[in-house]
Formats: C-alpha cells, sequence, structure tokens
C-alpha cells in the first residue's frame, strides 16, 4: 500500500480530544467498530528490532455518543471515562488509596 493510500485511510482525532502527544510521540486512529474508533498512542523512537513504529492503546471514541471508553486491552472497551480525567498516555483511571490521592 503507498503513502497516499494509507493517508486517506486516516482517521482524525475527535474535535473534543483535549491531549497534545508527549514529547516524542503522536496519536492515530483507527476504525475499531462501526461507531467505535480506537486511539493510538505510537512512539517516533528508533527501534532495532522492527522498522515499524511501537503503539499502544490510548482508548476508544464512540462516534455516536461521543464518549470515551477506558481500554480492558486492545481489543476491548472498558467503562466510560470524562476526557478531563484522562492523561495524554492512557485513558485508563487510576486507582489510587485515599492516602495517595491526596498528593496527586
Amino acid at each position: 500500500m503507498n503513502q497516499s493510500a494509507l493517508m486517506m485511510n486516516q482517521l482524525e482525532l475527535p474535535p473534543d480530544f483535549i491531549h497534545e502527544p508527549p514529547k516524542g510521540y503522536h496519536y492515530e486512529v483507527e476504525q475499531f467498530r462501526r461507531n467505535v474508533h480506537r486511539i493510538l498512542i505510537v512512539n517516533d523512537g528508533s527501534f532495532s528490532y522492527t522498522n515499524d513504529a511501537p503503539k499502544c492503546i490510548w482508548g476508544f471514541y464512540n462516534t455516536k455518543t461521543g464518549s470515551y471508553s477506558a481500554p480492558i486491552n486492545s481489543t476491548k472497551q472498558g467503562n466510560p471515562v470524562d476526557i478531563k480525567d484522562t492523561r495524554p498516555y492512557t485513558a485508563m483511571q487510576l486507582n489510587l488509596n485515599p492516602l495517595m490521592a491526596a498528593f496527586q
């Protein structure tokens, strides 16, 4: 597949996505289901064992409801989350005890 065909299939980040990618990373969006997109965070660094950039699941976005979901893994959606409670690296929620939460 040539480069122009890849760019044509590239989906855009949702309009209310508030995060900027961390230094050395960028985001990609893939079609997961008919009305659900998978948001990936991609490391731009070079690795000796592969030519492909390593990708990690950031979370899921439902285009019908406009809601975000935390990932369980790359193929399973978790619970819905508020975009304001997510971080640039992941949509997974921190499970902090009260003492740890006091220092956040």
